[in-house]
């Protein structure tokens, strides 16, 4: 290379290095995202000091909370072919590759072509050319280009920091659908045997009325009881038989609901324990509030939101700015295919370009203003959700103890009205009482039976509920486990 050609490539070289220090060391436009402080209470509503400092029904592993096998093999066959958390795994691969193209903006692009043109003219008026022939060129060419944006401003930087920040926030959302989703499975399963365990203490209902109506038709029979009496009996025997029906069709519905849920046409669900051998965890403490924050993957996925809404105003900011750019060509150009590689036909360039925004009808100021009213939006939707979450928490606490104070009562209002019946019946037989007393004790008996089902239903739910509610049930099979509370 001449001295002459070095002297000018001087200045471009110079350009180059110092184009690449502003971009290494440029300045980011827009805030820094900054830890958003939240006012967290120092203990739940209806949780004292003490049970959350023992630690969080959260530390336990979903297959430790929900015992029964069979439960298990539908929540693990609901991770693996459920709908909604296939598509959320999808999301996240999008959102990986969407992260890759922001990335990939950040660096320089080279591309290569060739191209080979034959062109024909007539040979008419042209110097030298006998008339009636035509003169055939042909150019030929092979180049490699290079294009670069210098990231002064740090618009590149930016859009990467939101990318990466929507990709955390979508790993975070297939983490709350699996949390979501073990626990629909869960309450699903339960509400399932609450109404199987209704339908089996309607059914043997059922037949006790059926004994009943017989011992009164044969005392009608025997001129011992009244037509009033067996009237009684058998509209007893209709109402509860009416009962079947409507359960079967409930029972039917919620093992279709469940089978959607396991990624299934609808169809029947196995079972395994019955409700009244499920089993309670001992303590259900919920830990601290502040917790909830590291726990809940639903509240990380509203603050990595915040986070990419945050990064997006120095994206905005950025456009007022000059764009600078890089741009390179080298190759080669004959005329004559043989040529091409040879020296003389060798070309190159090299120069930067910049783009300055001077009218757009105020588009940037408008973008800027749309990119800050929506990291506020996000604010408040991050401090809105943790709020919402401190709520969920507390009315689960409320919804276990207040099932399992009802339940206590249950338990004894069953025994009271079992021997309340076996009471009535012995009077009825002796003929001391009316088959009226007996009917009402039966009717006593059955709805205590039917309430002490519904409220071991809605404690087993309410464990499900608060196990979610504190941010427990997304770690998958496999994973260590986490520390157990105490007592637990």
């Amino acid at each position: 290379m001449t001295r002459t050609r070095r002297m000018a490539l001087l200045p471009a070289c110079c350009l180059l290095a110092g184009c690449l220090l502003a971009g290494l060391s440029g300045c980011l436009m827009g805030p820094d995202y900054e830890k958003t402080a939240v006012p967290t209470p120092e203990q739940f509503r209806s949780q004292p000091i003490t049970a959350a400092e023992s630690g969080s029904l959260a530390d336990l592993q979903w297959w430790e909370i929900f015992q029964d096998r069979q439960l298990q093999a539908l929540i693990k066959i609901a991770l693996e072919e459920n709908k909604d958390l296939q598509l959320a795994v999808v999301r996240v691969d999008e959102a990986r590759a969407e992260l890759g193209i922001t990335r990939a903006s950040m660096l320089p692009s080279v591309q290569a072509g060739a191209s080979a043109t034959m062109t024909q003219i007539p040979g008419a008026n042209i110097p030298g050319i006998p008339p009636g022939s035509n003169l055939t060129t042909g150019i030929y060419s092979a180049e490699a280009q290079l294009s670069w944006e210098v990231d002064i401003w740090g618009r590149l930087r930016r859009a990467t920091e939101a990318s990466k920040a929507q990709l955390l926030a979508t790993e975070e959302a297939r983490k709350a659908v699996v949390m979501g989703l073990i626990s629909r499975v869960a309450q699903a399963y339960f509400e399932l045997r609450g109404l199987d365990l209704e339908l089996e203490i309607t059914k043997r209902t059922l037949g006790s009325r059926q004994t009943s109506l017989s011992l009164v038709k044969m005392r009608y029979d025997g001129g011992v009881s009244s037509a009033l009496d067996l009237r009684r009996a058998e509209s007893e025997y209709a109402t509860t038989a009416s009962l079947i029906p409507d359960l079967e069709r409930q029972v039917a519905q919620k093992e279709n609901a469940l089978s959607i849920l396991l990624g299934r046409n609808p169809g029947a669900v196995g079972r395994g324990l019955a409700l009244t051998e499920q089993p309670l965890p001992p303590t259900v403490p919920a830990g601290l509030p502040s917790s909830l924050l590291e726990r809940r993957p639903d509240l990380r996925e509203a603050e990595q939101g915040l986070i990419a809404a945050n990064a997006q105003i120095g994206v905005a900011k950025a456009a007022f700015f000059p764009q600078v750019s890089l741009t390179g060509d080298f190759g080669y150009m004959s005329r004559d295919m043989s040529n091409l590689f040879t020296g003389p036909a060798r070309m190159w360039g090299f120069g930067p370009g910049v783009t300055l925004p001077i009218f757009n009808a105020g588009r940037n100021q408008a973008q800027l203003e749309m990119t800050e009213a929506r990291q506020k939006e996000a604010l408040i939707k991050y401090q809105q959700a943790i709020q919402e979450a401190f709520r969920e928490v507390d009315d689960t606490l409320i919804a276990y103890q207040k099932a399992r104070e009802t339940r206590l009562y249950q338990e004894t209002l069953v025994t009271a009205a079992t021997q309340a019946l076996e009471l009535a019946q012995l009077r009825y037989k002796n003929g001391i009482a009316s088959y009226l007393d007996v009917l009402d004790a039966q009717r006593q008996l059955y709805n205590a039976e039917i309430g002490l089902a519904q409220t071991r239903r809605a404690q087993l739910v309410a464990v499900v509920l608060l196990y979610k509610a504190v941010g427990g049930g997304w770690a998958e099979p496999g994973q260590p486990a986490q520390t157990k509370p105490t007592g637990s």
